[in-house]
Parts: C-alpha cells; structure tokens; sequence
C-alpha cells in the first residue's frame, strides 16, 4: 500500500483516539479547563506518526474536542499547542532512544518526551489565558496546577497505552520509519 496513504490513516485514527480519549472522561477543573487522557494520545501521536504527521493529528484531535466539548474559544489555541506538544514530545522519545539505554526502556523516553510536551501545554495555556483571555499573568497563574496534574494523566496514559500500541503491525512499522 501507498506510504503517503497509510501515514494520512494512521494519522485520521490518532486523531480520531485523541478526541475521543480528550472527551471521554473529562473533568472539569475551576479554572477554565479539564482534566483528560487525551494528552497521553498527543504524546502517542508524536511518537508513533513523528514530527509531521504526529503533530497534525495531535493538534486536530484535540482541537475536535474543544469544539465538540463547548470550548470553542480554545480550539484555535489547543490546534498549535498540542500540535507542538506532540512534536516536542515525539522528538525527544526518539533522541533518548538513540541513547545507549538498557533493552526495554521506552518508559524513560516516554516519561521523558510527556514532560518536555506538558512544558509546552503547560506555558502555552499559561500564555493564553494570560495574554488572549486577558486574565493577566498573575490570574492565569490559577490554570498551571492543573495543566501539570493533566500532563501528568497523559503521561501516564501513553505510558500504558505505548507498549500495547506498538504491537500493532502498522503503527510499529510506522515508529520504526520514524527513528531513520
């Protein structure tokens, strides 16, 4: 099959995995957001699809379920940073990969790559909230605990969901075209 078509599948299907786990257990938080395991398929999207199409599929998804969910006004906002928190987060899975680490340590690579994409969440809904809701700095301070706690769940979640998926045929040929 057509390489082309298979990453445009594979990334309407993370994309799809995104929103649906954004939307389907969701908590809603007192500052402007909710807690979900969406973020733990945006980790995933960057890992498995890499830079390109991970971070497409990331930012889509998510953005869906803001529209789906009431959060319009955050759509736009949630398209580019969890477009760049796939991106982050897939790219540093693949340079620790790259390291000299014991056989079996994808968990620290995906530990590792969900931090480096919740710093990016985390700062960029900060930024949003601050600068584009106008709250301030000092009043989007209040969105921060919340984003960690919610970086957290997905860091858990691909952590889980990371071993599982990649036995998948597809999405394992997928990360293994991704780490060349």
């Amino acid at each position: 099959m057509n390489k082309k078509l298979i990453n445009l599948i594979l990334s309407a299907l993370m994309a799809a995995l995104t929103c649906i786990a954004t939307m389907i257990i969701h908590i809603p938080t007192p500052a402007f957001g909710y807690i979900h395991f969406g973020d733990g398929m945006v980790l995933l999207s960057g890992i498995f699809l890499g830079p390109f199409y991970g971070s497409v599929s990331a930012g889509i998804g998510s953005m869906l379920a803001d529209v789906f969910s009431g959060y319009m006004g955050f759509a736009p906002a949630t398209l580019i940073i969890k477009a760049l928190a796939a991106l982050a987060g897939g790219i540093v899975y693949h340079l620790i990969l790259k390291l000299p680490l014991p056989r079996g340590e994808n968990i620290l690579a995906v530990i590792l790559g969900g931090i480096s994409g919740g710093i990016i969440v985390v700062a960029g809904y900060y930024l949003f909230s601050a600068f584009v809701l106008g709250m301030g700095p000092v009043a989007a301070l209040v969105d921060i605990p919340f984003n960690v706690v919610q970086t957290a769940f997905g860091i858990i979640g691909a952590a889980l969901l990371q071993p599982v998926m990649g036995k998948i045929p597809l999405l394992r040929e997928s990360l293994y075209q991704t780490r060349k």
